[in-house]
């Protein structure tokens, strides 16, 4: 596939040649992370909150209660800036100046798309709980009217977005380098603990095959 086309808010001024528009690493960033920052204006004011999100094919997707401020404010042709990190590691120089971390990150603009398609809803929120659960939606009761009223998605296409990684080491100054200081890096890694059970779980219910061995979205 192409990549993305770059414009004014997307292409990279400081360290540019850490810039991507790949599509696939794009993708690979947006499905891996479990959530986002969506920053916009609300009353005449920045206003930036955290939710999650997931993706598909071109289409980028948030949900919230429809009384939701962010909410409100999206659906009403507020544009967002959206992004993503995943850190990957704490880079420790020779000095302060040149210590860093190791990251992958996704900026989007766009207008969010309320969608207002029972159908479409419904298959958006569907494809939210196989990028966290593949297999748990089918298990599950379908939402109820109440439920699918309260709940507002929000669909936004992938266009105008750029990604920016640093993945490599240290990167010190000639004359620090003989200075009696550690340096390196020291990975991070997102780890998923053992499922706990709910305390009033039925007994004969034994952990589904896609939380056994569980490593999480991506």
């Amino acid at each position: 596939m192409a990549d993305y086309a770059k414009t004014k808010r997307t292409t990279l001024k400081r360290a540019h040649e850490r810039g991507s528009y790949d599509r696939d690493t794009v993708h690979a960033i947006l499905d891996e992370a479990l959530n986002c920052h969506v920053a916009f204006i609300h009353d005449g004011a920045p206003a930036i909150i955290p939710t999650a999100h997931w993706r598909d094919g071109e289409t980028f997707y948030i949900h919230g209660s429809s009384a939701s401020r962010m909410i409100r404010a999206l659906e009403g042709g507020a544009p967002a800036c959206i992004e993503v990190t995943m850190t990957d590691g704490l880079v420790l120089a020779r000095s302060g100046y040149h210590s860093s971390v190791n990251y992958r990150t996704v900026v989007i603009y766009a207008t969010g798309r309320k969608i207002t398609d029972e159908a479409e809803k419904l298959a958006s929120l569907k494809a939210f709980m196989e990028k966290i659960a593949p297999g748990r939606w089918d298990e599950l009761r379908a939402p109820n009217a109440q439920e699918m009223k309260a709940t507002t998605v929000l669909a936004f296409e992938l266009s105008e977005v750029s990604a920016k990684i640093r993945d490599g080491g240290v990167e010190d100054e000639p004359e620090d380098m003989n200075d009696p200081v550690w340096a390196g890096v020291v990975p991070v890694r997102r780890t998923f603990g053992t499922p706990e059970p709910d305390a009033q779980l039925r007994g004969d219910i034994g952990l589904p095959g896609y939380l056994k061995n569980y490593t999480g979205p991506g």
